[in-house]
Order: C-alpha cells, then sequence, then structure tokens
C-alpha cells in the first residue's frame, strides 16, 4: 500500500539511464548509488513489463519484449509522478522465467534522486518527458551480445539456444528501430559501462544540480 514517506522532496532530480541490453547500464546505476549512498531511489523499467496470464507459457515466450508495447510504461510515469509528491510506491517485480509479474512487490520511497534505468526509457515520449538528465550508455554490439548471454542464461535461466534466437528475431531488430534512434535525446553519453571517469563525471553534475 502506498502511504506518505516522512521525508518529502522539494524537487527530485528525476534522471534516465538508457542503452542497448547488455551495455553495462546496471553497471553504471549500481556505481550511482553506491557513490551517493541513501540519496537514491531507483526504479528498472523492465520490472513494468506487463502481466499476461492470460496468456500460456508457450506464447508468452513468443512476445515482443524488446518493443515498447511490452512495457506497461503508463504505470512507471504514474509511479515517478507519485514520487515526485513524497509518495512512497509499490514497484512489480517480474519473473523472467517465466515472463509473468511475481505476487510480492518492492516498496520504493521519495529520495533525493530517483533513477530509472532500462533500454527503452529515452524512446517513450511521455516517459522522457519525466526526466531531468538523460544518459544513454553507449557499448559494441558485440560486447553486449556476449554479456546479455552470460545474464540470461545465469540470472534467467534462459538456455544458449533461446538467447541466441531471441537476439536476433527481436533484440537487434528492435535495438535498431529504438534504442539506437532514443541517443540523440541523450544529455550525456557514456562510452562503454565501466567507466569511472564518466561516472565520476555525473555525480558531481548531480551534486550540483542538487545544490
Amino acid at each position: 500500500m502506498r502511504g506518505k514517506s516522512p521525508w518529502v522532496p522539494d524537487r527530485p532530480l528525476f534522471i534516465g539511464l538508457a542503452g542497448g541490453s547488455g551495455s553495462g547500464k546496471t553497471t553504471v546505476a549500481e556505481d550511482l548509488i553506491g557513490t551517493l549512498e541513501g540519496a537514491v531511489s531507483y526504479l528498472q523499467h523492465d520490472a513494468y513489463y506487463r502481466h499476461m496470464p492470460e496468456l500460456s507459457y508457450e506464447e508468452r515466450t513468443r512476445v515482443n519484449y524488446d518493443h515498447p508495447s511490452s512495457l506497461e510504461t503508463e504505470l512507471l510515469v504514474e509511479h515517478l509522478e507519485s514520487l515526485r509528491s513524497g509518495i512512497a510506491i509499490e514497484r512489480p517485480v517480474y519473473d523472467f522465467a517465466q515472463h509473468l509479474r511475481a505476487d510480492e512487490t518492492v516498496r520504493v520511497a521519495p529520495a533525493p534522486v530517483v533513477l530509472v534505468e532500462g533500454i527503452l526509457v529515452l524512446a517513450e515520449p511521455e516517459l522522457r518527458s519525466e526526466l531531468d538528465l538523460k544518459i544513454f550508455v553507449d557499448t559494441a554490439p558485440d560486447v553486449r551480445l556476449a554479456r546479455r548471454m552470460e545474464r540470461d542464461i545465469e540470472e534467467r535461466g534462459r538456455t544458449l539456444e533461446s538467447v541466441i534466437t531471441q537476439y536476433f528475431a527481436t533484440v537487434r531488430p528492435m535495438h535498431l528501430e529504438f534504442v539506437e534512434m532514443s541517443k540523440r535525446y541523450a544529455d550525456l553519453i557514456i562510452p562503454e559501462g565501466h567507466n569511472p571517469a564518466a561516472v565520476a563525471t555525473v555525480v558531481e553534475l548531480i551534486r550540483s544540480r542538487l545544490g
């Protein structure tokens, strides 16, 4: 359930962190959260995949999860507006093995910085309009593919064949159609995910914006 947080921000800083699958967005996010300890609320766009229990498991595996329509972005925008008003939200939890939302949620409280991370964060106009600072992590395709394979097999229970099939069927074409073009909206582009100098620059920018 939602409730008022004891800390109500005057003006939280909303940051969007985008880039292709496997680009290193999560690494950048973790570096920012660790450096700005206690000052960041973190939302992952892919926690907002649509819940489709009406479909069979086989049907759910055929959904194009790299297309904007697969995400309930309108709920994320609603949650951002709540956080901007100082109201805590209940963030969905997505089960990537079953392609369904889990029963539990995660409570996210308002904070001076709200960090939103995902491949399509800058591709969605309604979501983009909520952001004060827009960052794109730009990483070579072969590196992104290798990282995605490792993540999906080890963390999401996928097979190597399914990862490669999905990459060429939807990940690559959707990246070219939606993700790559969204780079034009970025205020800052970070080359590669592990880039301490770039992260330090972002931290100083955040601190200056927060005063």
